[in-house]
């Protein structure tokens, strides 16, 4: 049977409560100000989009939560034992080639569906990609500070892998909330459903990956970034109904630990096992303590 490792006192599954606090406080904080005084804030600030400081402020919100909390509770120490699950890497070999190449052939085959998969590339010249490919890298991605960094794990504390990242991803999902009502971001054009069923199965799909590679914050920041990936062509809403079906066949295929309780990933700092060797199946994460 499967024993997961004593974690140490401080955060429980209760601070996901504080967690969504300061998420959905600052986020929706930041929102609302810009959806009742666009004029005054836009005036200092400048127009409503993904380089505006304040949309940036709202973006950062769960990963500033995340590190705030660990920080309160664990101090200077345990921050940096929750940053070193930056350099956690190993996990089995098809999800390495997910990342890459599936990630893409699935937004592409969106583009295809869309008739936009032979658009022109979007930048030219080939290296105005650089500056938008850095902003892509060091914008989405640092909320998985807060959502695969500290709210996943407190999750799989009450829940099994599959319900933890269904709910998180619910609550992913709303909180983009502002950003479909707010002119001049790219999700305000887009159908609201298919974004939100879109980002439910992403957060399932996750879930199984990160957990086989025992909770790499590494992983989970890559792979928003693929998600978002600014050279990928215009593929809504058919990618995000395909990112549906692709969560369906991932489930499948970890069935065996996606509903399980105590398969996935608790520890919120660096675990003590890390370096053990990673399965070799797609997808489940072998049991927390095993030896």
């Amino acid at each position: 049977m499967a024993t997961v490792s004593r974690t140490p006192a401080g955060i429980t599954a209760e601070t996901l409560v504080p967690f969504l606090a300061l998420t959905f406080g600052l986020t929706w904080g930041i929102g609302s100000l810009l959806f009742l005084f666009n004029e005054q804030l836009t005036a200092i600030f400048g127009e409503i989009s993904t380089s505006n400081p304040l949309i940036i402020l709202a973006v950062y919100a769960p990963g500033f939560a995340g590190v705030f909390l660990v920080l309160w509770h664990y101090g200077l120490k345990g921050l940096g034992s929750f940053l070193r699950r930056l350099t956690l890497w190993r996990a089995p070999a098809v999800w390495w080639l997910f990342l890459i190449l599936g990630i893409p052939a699935v937004v592409y085959s969106g583009a295809a569906i869309k008739g936009t998969f032979g658009d022109p590339f979007p930048f030219s010249p080939w290296t105005a990609a650089l500056p938008a490919l850095a902003l892509a890298l060091f914008l989405g991605p640092i909320e998985e500070f807060g959502w695969r960094g500290l709210a996943l794990p407190l999750l799989q504390r009450r829940l099994a892998p599959f319900w933890a990242g269904l709910v998180l991803g619910i609550v992913w999902a709303v909180w983009h909330m502002p950003s479909v009502l707010l002119s001049g971001m790219p999700q305000s054009t887009w159908s609201i459903g298919p974004f939100f069923l879109g980002i439910v199965a992403i957060s399932v799909i996750l879930t199984p990956f990160y957990n086989a590679s025992r909770g790499s914050l590494l992983v989970a920041v890559l792979y928003h970034f693929q998600m978002m990936n600014p050279i990928f062509p215009d593929a809504q809403p058919w990618d995000n109904l395909l990112w549906v079906a692709v969560a369906v066949v991932v489930v499948w295929l970890n069935r065996r630990t996606m509903f399980r309780r105590g398969e996935g990933v608790t520890e919120i700092l660096m675990p003590e096992n890390a370096g053990a060797e990673i399965g070799q199946e797609f997808g489940p994460a072998l049991p927390l303590g095993e030896k």
